[in-house]
């Protein structure tokens, strides 16, 4: 399915890494595509929702520039108004538009955005909070709440590598309860995670065959005892097979609940949204309530072509 998009409430995160320095250059290429841009005013402080909402009725898309956490922030916005999203990826870290094709190139993804394909993709929800890419807890989570935004912009993916092995000295695992399918399940593990798509952490992999338009969400939980068995089985997260490990639990569901024993951080698309217990279920699993721009060509969903 395709449409044409002639105008758009642009959205940057100024704060990403790179959304300053690529924010005109986005504008100038998108206007190039012919496509008319409505920006909001630098001093218009209402969330992005809020937003999307005011402009429903003046444009045909909303493009966003920045990363999971951006797109993250736009979400309900584009789930109340029914509008398409186009992705500019200018974060250190994009794996949501990894997991769509839409690669690091300012230019592919504008060519992406001005072909007007078309993808439904589902959305996922923790607590009754939106996520487009992937819910962790444990690791993963201590790892978003410990890199701040100044070492993300300074290092990059660097940053990323450096916090993380300052955190996996003293990462430990903690107590959990898997609660799927009616059967309560204790767990000790180092980080459980929930994808709705198929990258995340700059690289890492949920599963080797997940997509963000299956309906299902994809669960594994790493119930490691030491900290170096995290890094033997980076290759397998990398490449999505960690499933195959003795010592990793995974499964694919629509609905399941995390309790643990002290109150951990749940991390939503690189953002701690807030504490468990967790409960993760698909908002609007094979409809098309959030629309992303993708590669013309892949599929078709009210959203890919």
């Amino acid at each position: 399915m395709s449409a044409p998009f002639n105008t758009a409430l642009l959205l940057i995160n100024q704060c990403s890494r790179k959304g300053r320095t690529d924010a005109s250059r986005a504008r100038s290429l998108l206007a190039d595509a012919g496509t008319a841009l409505l920006l909001p005013p630098e001093e218009d402080a209402r969330s992005y929702p809020e937003l999307i909402s005011a402009y429903a009725d003046r444009v045909d898309t909303v493009i966003v520039g920045g990363g999971d956490g951006t797109l993250n922030a736009a979400a309900p916005g584009l789930m109340q108004t029914g509008l398409p999203l186009g992705i500019l990826p200018l974060r250190t870290a994009n794996d949501f538009a990894c997991t769509l094709g839409i690669g690091a190139s300012l230019e592919q993804a504008v060519k992406i955005i001005a072909d007007g394909h078309l993808r439904p993709v589902d959305l996922g929800e923790v607590n009754q909070h939106l996520f487009l890419n992937v819910c962790s807890i444990g690791f993963s989570a201590e790892l978003a709440r410990n890199l701040t935004a100044e070492s993300k912009k300074r290092w990059g993916i660097g940053g990323y590598a450096l916090a993380a092995l300052r955190l996996l000295r003293q990462s430990r695992p903690f107590s959990a309860t898997l609660i799927h399918q009616g059967e309560r399940m204790p767990r000790k593990t180092v980080q459980v995670s929930v994808g709705n798509g198929r990258f995340y952490g700059s690289g890492m992999t949920v599963e080797q065959r997940a997509t963000p338009d299956d309906g299902l969400l994809d669960f594994y939980s790493l119930e490691l005892q030491r900290s170096w068995q995290l890094i033997a089985l980076l290759s397998a997260l990398r490449r999505g097979t960690h499933g195959r490990w003795r010592n990793v639990q995974a499964f694919i569901t629509t609905e399941l609940t995390i309790e643990t024993r002290r109150p951990h951080d749940i991390n939503a698309d690189g953002e701690i949204i807030g504490q468990t217990p967790a409960h993760f279920s698909p908002d609007c699993a094979g409809t098309a309530g959030l629309c992303a721009l993708c590669c013309g060509g892949k599929i078709a969903i009210a959203g890919h072509a």
